[in-house]
């Protein structure tokens, strides 16, 4: 297969996942892993999950524009404030996990087992949340607790840093399409922050010159264009549906996954 191809259709499945609640990571290593597409680089998908974040910026540009002309009023800052805290704690957290050298699972497995617990905790939680409103107003302990859910998304490849941030606040009483906002809103800070400190530690350890950036552009337009589609969709999507299909996708998903790795020896 060529390698443009590979990585418009790595692209294509970044895009689609980042901001399901299905995990891009995990549906980014599972092909790579099993030999279907090439293998790239850590930098590769980290780095075009950019283009989820221009996707992000697009769709929601009269919520953006809307902050940035009310910078003066309390509502706006008090909400921009919880953005940053959130991404503070997340950045932090990320550093920690970084300066204590722990190694994220890229195998099979554990990517298998994240995707289907994930799934069944999404139906308890969905259950928990059935015929609740919840309210649209952020407040500190979910600030908190959507940057610890995020972080362990990072830990486990396969959770969904979108779904878990999205359901930790439903489960704090935050009405959907709310925590569905703050969580598009934060992830643009918090996916931009982890390609630039991906390329900064490519450039500390000399790697930079041997990544293919002709690759790595074409792989972030795609997936800017594929996360375009889904957030619109998904936006609409939320307002009147809940996530007990993604649940379940993931719940079957895993499973397959683990008889996959069970019969086939990976």
């Amino acid at each position: 297969m060529p390698d443009w191809l590979a990585v418009i259709i790595l692209g294509i499945i970044e895009g689609v996942t980042e901001f399901l609640p299905i995990s891009s990571t995990g549906h980014l290593l599972i092909p790579q892993n099993f030999g279907w597409l090439p293998k790239q680089t850590d930098l590769f998908d980290v780095v075009i999950q950019s283009g989820a974040v221009i996707a992000v910026l697009a769709v929601f540009m009269q919520r953006v524009k809307h902050l940035a002309c009310t910078l003066r009023e309390k509502p706006t800052q008090d909400y921009l404030m919880k953005l940053g805290g959130a991404f503070l704690i997340t950045a932090v957290g990320g550093l920690l996990i970084k300066k204590l050298d722990i190694e994220l699972p890229d195998q099979i497995p554990p990517v298998a087992w994240a995707t289907l617990i994930g799934g069944v905790i999404i139906l308890i939680l969905e259950r928990l949340y059935k015929n609740k409103s919840g309210v649209v107003e952020i407040t500190w302990a979910v600030v908190v607790a959507v940057a610890l859910a995020q972080l362990i998304a990072a830990v486990f490849p396969g959770t969904s840093r979108s779904g878990a941030s999205i359901l930790m606040a439903m489960a704090f009483g935050i009405a959907r399409p709310a925590a569905t906002e703050f969580s598009f809103l934060l992830g643009i800070p918090t996916l931009m922050a982890a390609g630039g400190f991906k390329i900064l530690s490519a450039f500390k350890e000399g790697t930079l010159g041997h990544e293919n950036w002709n690759m790595i552009a074409l792989g972030t337009l795609v997936s800017a264009i594929a996360a375009f589609i889904v957030v619109k969709w998904l936006i609409h999507f939320v307002q009147s549906h809940t996530f007990i299909g993604f649940a379940w996708y993931r719940i079957l998903l895993g499973v397959a996954l683990l008889a996959y790795v069970a019969t086939s020896g990976h």
